[in-house]
């Protein structure tokens, strides 16, 4: 195990946190001490559900490379090096909820849960306070601050909070992607398709309360709805996008990263590589099309993600699934979460959804 340094004379420091049991609100948080919540290579947050930024202070007296991971395997922060003597301050957002990881597991740990990672980490000092959340009614919170906005992500088992290795869904790698001010919620959950995600009350209706105006949700919805026919499937996208808007969200349609399925040709152009389901339904086709008819933004992961497994052949692309692992050509390593997440967080960009100011890129 790598050995955390904690430099505690570069900063002194404090965590403000509510600890009511009812989700917080910007500016109710009563001061809790910070670095005695950290030990080893993890720090323990004893607060309620709610959305909370943290700034943390990385570096020492000697040379050092900080990543920070949370809850159930959520990747917050990448990996920063820090010169000798030269601490650099870092900021983001994170979400914590009941259950913790997919919304149909197991509830997890109260409270919130940093891991201190990286080949030679170093924390020296960290900061949690309760993001600012609009007032009902208003278009800020009632301290003035900009509301901290909610991407929401509605999935499959290829999107979610995996909870063990050597599993990782992209949406559990899309987090480190952004600064202080968005906020990653990931409601997906394994096994779902467009069907069972609106009929399960751990789901959409769930979620469906919790979107604020102008929170993004982004629906992938595919990989699950193997004997969906093509009117049931459009219908359900349908409903998931008015669902979203009937709050005042913002819905993206994203269609599913392929299957590592090659042709003889190297190639991925056939029906189980590109989400043909056993009905014969293009799913990702049927997606283009709600998105073109109902005016969302859309997210082509499909062809994003056959165009790099394309790019690195049948052997480079085993390392971005679990062929190694496990023969799984459907589902990605935290390696390949983490490059497919990228692909979303560029697309975001390209789409003028978040603004570059609090995007991380490189």
């Amino acid at each position: 195990m790598r050995r955390l340094t904690i430099a505690a004379p570069l900063l002194a420091v404090a965590v403000a946190g509510t600890l009511s049991a009812a989700p917080v609100q910007a500016g109710t948080g009563r001061p809790v001490p910070g670095m005695d919540n950290c030990a080893a290579n993890a720090c323990h947050f004893d607060v309620p559900p709610g959305t909370y930024d943290v700034r943390v202070r990385l570096g020492g007296g000697a040379a050092a490379s900080t990543s920070i991971g949370g809850e159930t395997r959520r990747s917050l922060l990448p990996e920063t090096a820090t010169e000798a003597g030269r601490p650099v301050t870092r900021g983001f957002t994170v979400n914590v909820r009941t259950p913790e990881g997919e919304p149909t597991g197991p509830e997890g740990t109260p409270g919130l849960d940093l891991v201190i990672g990286g080949s030679a980490p170093a924390l020296a000092g960290i900061r949690v306070t309760p993001a600012a959340t609009r007032e009902a009614g208003s278009g800020r919170p009632a301290d003035g601050r900009i509301r901290t906005r909610q991407i929401f992500l509605v999935g499959d088992s290829t999107v979610c909070d995996q909870p063990g290795d050597p599993y990782s869904g992209w949406g559990q790698q899309l987090p480190q992607y952004f600064r202080k001010g968005l906020s990653v919620a990931n409601y997906a959950d394994s096994g779902e398709s467009t069907v069972t995600y609106l009929a399960d009350p751990a789901l959409f209706p769930t979620v469906q309360p919790l979107i604020r105006a102008h929170d993004l949700v982004l629906i992938q919805l595919a990989h699950n709805d193997k004997t969906t026919d093509e009117p049931t499937y459009r219908a359900n996208l349908e409903t998931l996008v008015a669902g979203v808007r009937a709050r005042g969200g913002e819905p993206v349609l994203v269609t599913p990263i392929v299957r590592r399925w090659f042709n003889a040709d190297g190639t991925l152009d056939n029906g189980t590589a590109l989400l043909v389901n056993g009905l014969g339904v293009d799913l990702p086709a049927v997606i283009r099309s709600v998105a073109a008819t109902e005016d969302v933004p859309l997210i082509d992961l499909t062809a994003k993600t056959k165009a790099l497994v394309e790019s690195l052949g049948p052997e480079g692309s085993k390392a971005v699934y679990l062929y190694n692992e496990k023969r799984d050509n459907t589902h990605t390593s935290v390696h390949g979460a983490t490059v497919y997440a990228a692909l979303v967080r560029d697309e975001l960009l390209a789409l003028r959804l978040v603004p570059r100011g609090l995007v991380r890129v490189g």
